[in-house]
Order: structure tokens, then C-alpha cells, then sequence
């Protein structure tokens, strides 16, 4: 892929050379300073400019460059544009079909996520991923599918993984420095309802293209707040809320450390908190699951303090937001050796780029994406039908409830398809 690229642009700036005199290669160009040569940028667009979207216009500085965005809000997009100096888009598979974009950034409601990053795997983009990763088990099944069908690089979004803190927690207990892991518990921050509380329909704005913002969401009428970003977390139509908004950070370092999905069959079952009388709110805002795997190791899932703990046979490793620590207290220290186990972590921005130029695979990739992401849907599926849930983690199937194994799916409106 990478040589098809050069090719083309190679051919484009000869093409240039010869038509235009007199012709000034610029600094810019020829890659002055930290800049590199245009002919060996990334060039990205970003799709979604609300909520997270503007933290990726400058993704991998002079390795990279901006060559296009996309929204629905027609403010944003002409603003950001402006700002850019780059064409906008309503519709995003005008940015996506340019033969000259290599890789998407997708900063857009959940709903999206899977359908926007299946079309850039088909056209031969790169894709990097805001969190969480899809609506369904099936959409996140169907993703991991086309990415590996079509050769792309995917880099998923929890930034948790940039952390060395929370990379050494992962390595000590990859290596073995706790023992044999016997717990894992997660807890992940909730901020409650946030969608609005007085639904009254209103006509769209002017400047949304709704029926394009609500996709493959069921159709609803326009009621302010639904579309901004703390009003979407809300609403299941669009994610499953703060459980996998905030769970996929930990939960990412869960799998980091720990690979839930070679464990056998799991149980899940817990309670949790969903909103009543507040309009659109129908998200969980407190959850408390937990888990059982064959090889007899608990996880937990609740609200609090974004948290990992890893408890082993010989000592105990936990990272959060606020810190780190180990019993016993030496632990921490314990460094790791050169022929041991070394995740890789830094900057998603800077690994992403670097891995569109090497197709190695990213800190954050699709298989991690997903089986990090199933734990949120799984916990989401147990307290929403109060049963336990039993899941076969080998064959990715929830085993003797049939209207359980149904919610692993969501319909999608036409003509929108997965």
C-alpha cells in the first residue's frame, strides 16, 4: 500500500514539475525542521469535529498531514474548515471516496463508529477509532472482520494505554510478577443522565443534517440536547453510556494485562441503575457485575474511581486515575528485563501514524477493540434482563437464553447496513 502511494504522488509532483514554470519547492515541502517531505505525510481527514474530534487535527504533527473533515453541524464543519484551510464535508463517504485520503479518524455518536469504519476498511483507509467501539456485539464482530478481510490498520481509542503507569501494571502481571491471577477488578466513572429530561419535539436546525446525524439509529423526532455530545451518552439508541464510554478505558487495560477471552466459558450477572422518568435517559448510570471464568478467575465490573486491580497467588498490582500501587509495595518497583514481555504504549496519535507507514499493528488494535468492548455489552445485557449470562468467550455466543443472545444484535434503518 504504501508504494502505491508514493507512486501516485511521486507521479503528481512530476506532473507538476512540467507544467508549471517557474515551479518553488518550499521548506514546507522538501520536510524543514520536524516536517517531513509532502510525499511521505499521512494524509488523514477526521470525521465528527464535536465532543473529541478537535483533539485529532494535529495527529502525528509533521508526520501527518490534514487534508479534509466532516460533520453534520454545519457550524463546526465550516469553522474547522476555515480554520484548516481544508475542503468540509456533510456527508462523510465524500471524505472517505477521496483517493488521496489514507486514513480516518472517527470522532462521531457510537452508532457510527462500526458502519463509518466498515466503509473505510472497504475503500483501503487506515482507521483510527474514537471509544467506545460499537452498538452490539455483532457490529464489533462484523468490524474486526473487514478490517482483517481488507489488510487496514485500526487503532482504537482509549487513552489509558498512553500511560506508562498503566503499562507497567499490565507488564508486571504479564510477566508474572503477582503469580497466578486469580481476580480482576474493574471500576469505571459514571457521570449519570445527561440526555435531556424534557423531551419536546422541535424542528431540526437549519444547520444539522439530522436524518444523516441519526443514520442507521432509529428514526426519532429532533428534540434539542440530542444530538450534543452529553446528551447522546444518554441515550441507547446511540452507545450503551457511561458503562462503555468510560468502561472502555479500564476495561482496554483489563485486556492489556489479562486476556479475558482465553479464559473459557464466563458468567456475568449483577444490578445496576437505570433512569426512570427522565425522558430520553435510558443508559445505566451505576452497574455492579460480576464475573466467573472457567480457569476459576472473579472479575468485577462496578462504578467509581476509573480503577484496574490485578490479585494474584503471589501479590496484587492496581493502577487508576489517581495512582499506583502493589502489595507488596516492592512490586511496583520490579523492573521488567529485556527478554521479558514489553507492551507497547506512548502517544495512540504518534503509533498510529507510524503504523500506516509500516502496517505493524497499533497499541490499541481491533482484536484488543473487541474483546475489551463485549465485556461492557455483556455486563450491560445481565443487568438490563437480571439473569445470569452465560458466555462461551471461544465462540462469541451467549449460551441457553435465547432473548438474551438476541440483544447481542441491533436492527439498523435503511438503506444503513453493516
Amino acid at each position: 500500500m504504501t508504494e502505491t502511494r508514493t507512486t501516485r504522488r511521486d507521479f503528481c509532483r512530476r506532473t507538476a514539475l512540467l507544467s508549471a514554470a517557474p515551479y518553488v519547492i518550499t521548506s514546507t515541502a522538501l520536510g524543514q525542521g520536524e516536517k517531513e517531505p509532502a510525499s511521505e505525510r499521512v494524509t488523514f481527514g477526521v470525521v465528527g469535529l464535536g465532543d473529541r474530534g478537535p483533539t485529532h487535527l494535529g495527529m502525528g504533527g509533521g508526520a501527518a498531514q490534514l487534508v479534509g473533515v466532516s460533520d453534520t453541524w454545519t457550524d463546526r464543519r465550516e469553522r474547522v474548515a476555515a480554520q484548516r484551510k481544508v475542503p468540509g464535508y456533510t456527508d462523510f463517504r465524500e471524505l472517505i471516496g477521496r483517493d488521496d485520503v489514507d486514513a480516518v479518524v472517527l470522532a462521531v455518536p457510537d452508532h457510527w463508529h462500526v458502519p463509518m469504519a466498515i466503509r473505510a476498511a472497504k475503500a483501503g483507509k487506515d482507521t483510527y477509532c474514537e471509544k467506545a467501539l460499537g452498538i452490539s456485539v455483532e457490529q464489533n464482530q462484523k468490524l474486526r472482520e473487514a478490517v482483517k478481510r481488507y489488510g487496514t490498520v485500526f487503532q482504537y481509542g482509549p487513552q489509558r494505554r498512553s500511560g506508562g503507569n498503566w503499562r507497567h501494571a499490565c507488564e508486571l502481571v504479564r510477566n508474572g510478577r503477582i503469580g497466578e491471577v486469580r481476580e480482576v477488578h474493574v471500576t469505571a466513572a459514571t457521570f449519570g443522565p445527561c440526555a435531556p429530561k424534557d423531551p419536546k419535539p422541535t424542528p431540526p436546525p437549519e444547520t444539522l443534517a439530522y436524518d444523516l446525524w441519526l443514520g442507521p439509529a432509529p428514526e426519532e423526532p429532533y428534540v434539542p440536547g440530542r444530538c450534543r455530545a452529553r446528551g447522546w451518552y444518554c441515550i441507547y439508541d446511540y452507545c450503551l453510556g457511561w458503562i462503555s464510554a468510560w468502561g472502555s478505558h479500564v476495561l482496554s487495560i483489563a485486556q492489556w494485562g489479562f486476556d479475558t477471552h482465553k479464559a473459557g466459558v464466563t458468567e456475568y450477572e449483577g444490578s445496576g441503575e437505570l433512569p426512570t422518568n427522565l425522558g430520553l435517559n435510558d443508559n445505566l448510570v451505576r452497574w455492579d457485575v460480576r464475573m466467573t471464568c472457567a480457569g476459576g478467575v472473579k472479575m468485577s465490573l462496578t462504578t467509581g474511581t476509573n480503577t484496574v486491580k490485578f490479585v494474584g497467588s503471589e501479590g496484587t498490582v492496581w493502577v487508576s486515575d489517581r495512582g499506583q500501587g502493589a502489595e507488596p509495595e516492592s512490586l511496583w518497583g520490579s523492573q521488567i528485563g529485556p527478554d521479558e514481555i514489553h507492551l507497547k504504549s506512548g502517544s495512540l496519535h504518534t503509533d498510529f501514524v507510524e503504523c500506516v507507514k509500516s502496517r505493524a499493528t497499533t497499541v490499541s488494535p481491533i482484536d484488543d477493540a473487541v474483546y475489551s468492548d463485549i465485556i461492557s455489552h455483556l455486563a450491560d445485557i445481565a443487568i438490563r434482563t437480571g439473569r445470569k449470562i452465560k458466555w462461551d468467550p471461544a465462540k462469541e455466543q451467549i449460551l441457553g437464553d435465547a432473548e438474551a443472545a438476541r440483544m447481542l444484535s441491533r436492527p439498523m434503518r435503511g438503506p444503513w447496513e453493516v
